[in-house]
């Protein structure tokens, strides 16, 4: 059936759909002899040369979904086999948190004596010893002190990807759609996410999964992960050894990243501590809770990259910290001012919010983008800021639990919420130079 036939026969149908068929319309107008077939047969192959041109940013998505499929297993579950396996008390807890961190501290090192492989390279690297990570805490751990070593190891190489990630990212986009593609990427990551809590409520739920056979599913996703990294080829940079970046430029990147650091730790270790020690939620509920997050945050990671892109990191970062002072506000009362049936219900509205502000992240990664003297910098400058995050991260879960178990945990969340208030106040002190100071094209 050719185009002007179709149109006849279908004019109502075509007036009343107009905005959106108006490009087949187009095409079928300007070349009558075309089929619909046709049209739709060249779409295809529009698609496919538009994967093939960006091939590994394509790439970089999977990998963003399987690394997120292992990290969502990995969240559900870890914090509960600690609980159920270990049992631990709040200052214990926060104790763990000091060589679970210590990659954390140590990263900048780690990736100034791996630079010579290059971004994607470490990336693959990172992927491999998280895997390694996960099989240990899985079948290697017969007791409290081996299953640190095994968790140090995975740590070690989610803390090698996260500021990778970013730089790899940003690499594969113009300075102006940066928050956008980084947001794309992040989109991905949590749609991923949803499959993993999936994985983990089917699991527990209906076939008596164990912590070790979730662990080793996860540990083989992060290994597909390091395969399509290995994968991609994009031409990199000449490669040239990481040098430290402490520019007095970056001094207002750090302190943000040292205050995040604090507050991001205070509710990493014991937002799900309390949800677990004081309302009894096991991993199926944390997978629900997981589900409901990588939803909202879907929704929200596209909108914040826009918004980062728009209206600019220091907007961004701003209403992240003030929500996040009233969501501390949240953890800390609910159970003072509502039935025990009811604060459950808020504090895992605020375990929600919380958990869903994560896509700002990427506000800090451009910010150092864009003020960066040199594209060298970046990677450097983030992976420092990285290590004086976990050098806070390190202590402070330590305190929290003191202060959980002296006081109370609600004095845990109006600590957080006072962090809160220097997180505003930093972040209100950012300017972005009007022109960047980097090439837009420039490889990390």
């Amino acid at each position: 059936m050719d185009g002007i036939n179709l149109r006849e026969r279908l004019p109502v149908k075509r007036e009343k759909h107009r905005g959106g068929a108006t490009e087949m319309d187009d095409d079928l107008k300007k070349h009558p002899g075309r089929s619909v077939k046709g049209f739709f047969s060249r779409r295809r192959d529009n698609v496919l040369l538009g994967w093939k041109e960006d091939r590994d940013f394509s790439l970089f998505l999977l990998v963003g979904f399987l690394a997120g499929i292992a990290g969502g297993i990995n969240a559900t579950i870890f914090n509960n086999y600690l609980n159920d396996v270990y049992h631990l008390a709040a200052d214990v807890r926060g104790l763990v948190e000091l060589p679970r961190e210590l990659p954390g501290l140590l990263i900048v090192l780690v990736l100034a004596m791996l630079s010579f492989l290059g971004d994607i390279r470490m990336a693959a690297v990172g992927m491999l010893a998280a895997s390694l990570g996960m099989l240990g805490l899985g079948l290697f751990s017969p007791n409290f002190t081996i299953m640190l070593g095994w968790m140090m190891i995975f740590s070690l190489g989610t803390h090698i990807v996260m500021p990778l990630t970013a730089t790899i990212g940003m690499s594969l986009s113009k300075q102006e759609a940066y928050g956008s593609r980084l947001g794309r990427y992040s989109a991905y990551s949590l749609t991923a996410t949803i499959v993993g809590y999936g994985v983990v409520w089917t699991g527990f739920k209906f076939f008596h999964m164990t912590y070790a056979v979730a662990f080793i599913i996860a540990a083989v996703f992060y290994v597909m992960a390091s395969f399509v990294l290995k994968s991609m080829h994009r031409k990199q940079a000449p490669i040239r050894r990481v040098k430290f970046a402490f520019r007095k430029r970056y001094t207002l990147f750090y302190c943000m990243s040292v205050v995040n650091g604090a507050r991001k730790q205070i509710f990493l270790t014991f937002a799900p501590w309390v949800l677990i020690q004081i309302f009894h939620l096991d991993a199926p509920h944390f997978a629900i809770l997981g589900v409901i997050i990588a939803l909202v945050s879907i929704m929200t990671r596209k909108i914040v990259g826009n918004a980062i892109d728009r209206l600019g990191e220091r907007l961004v970062l701003s209403l992240e910290a003030g929500l996040l002072v009233l969501v501390c506000m949240g953890y800390a009362f609910a159970a003072e001012l509502v039935p025990l049936s009811v604060a459950v219900v808020i504090i895992a509205i605020c375990y929600i919010l919380d958990n869903s502000m994560s896509a700002v992240e990427m506000a800090r990664s451009t910010y150092v983008k864009k003020i960066a003297l040199e594209p060298g910098d970046v990677m450097p400058t983030l992976s420092a800021g990285v290590s004086f995050d976990h050098l806070i991260a390190m202590t402070i879960p330590f305190l929290g639990g003191l202060l959980w178990t002296t006081m109370g945990y609600q004095y845990v969340f109006l600590a957080a919420a006072f962090i809160g208030v220097l997180n505003l106040i930093l972040s209100l002190q950012i300017k972005i130079p009007e022109v960047a100071q980097n090439d837009i094209e420039s490889q990390i």
